[in-house]
């Protein structure tokens, strides 16, 4: 549970970057070539808030997208 929503249970997601080579038929060259894939993470945008849960003050992590929604009651 170190990169996850506390509250949507957002993880990290992989993918892939694809590397290309060659210019575009579109702009007046052969076309492009796909020379390699690699994987990669797509992290979420944890931040570390001070949160209440069922009455208790806890430092939780929560995406942005949760803090925005209102989803995190805040402690003051």
């Amino acid at each position: 549970m170190a990169r996850e929503c506390c509250f949507c249970g957002k993880k990290p997601a992989s993918g892939r970057t694809i590397a290309r080579r060659g210019m575009a038929k579109s702009k007046g060259g052969v076309g492009q070539r796909i020379t390699g894939n690699t994987l990669r993470r797509f992290s979420p945008n944890l931040q570390t808030v001070n949160a209440v849960i069922d009455g208790v003050n806890k430092r939780v992590k929560s995406c942005t997208k949760c803090i925005k929604a209102g989803k995190v009651k805040k402690h003051r």
